[in-house]
């Protein structure tokens, strides 16, 4: 059983036991939490399409850790002008163990 779920702007195939790193979410390591935007639930009997959600359907997940990102750096020249920037950022991410997934109409996985 598979699903694709929205967080962060962001959609993700996923499966039990995988592990997948996202936009921030709030929590400690450790902490179950559910992700309740699944575009899309899928196994061997057929695939249930949400338009633009799938009703009731939702995916279990376990909070590894919270982490952080590579740096990025912004790098801008305006030639001839002497003007120089230089800005590094580096995102805030959550690292996810997928632990289940329910289907809504009784399947669990």
């Amino acid at each position: 059983m598979f699903a694709v779920i929205k967080t962060g702007g962001k959609q993700y195939r996923v499966a039990p036991g995988d592990v997948i790193t996202v936009e921030k979410l709030e929590g400690e390591g450790g902490k179950a939490i559910e992700l309740a935007e699944v575009l899309l639930v899928g196994d061997e009997a057929g695939t249930s399409v949400g338009a633009p959600l799938v009703a009731g359907a939702s995916v279990a997940a376990e909070i590894v850790e919270q982490t952080r990102g590579e740096k990025v750096i912004a790098f801008k020249k305006r030639r001839r002008k002497n003007s120089r920037r230089k800005r590094g950022h580096r995102q805030d991410l959550t690292v996810l163990r997928i632990t289940g997934i329910s289907a809504g109409a009784g399947q669990a996985a």
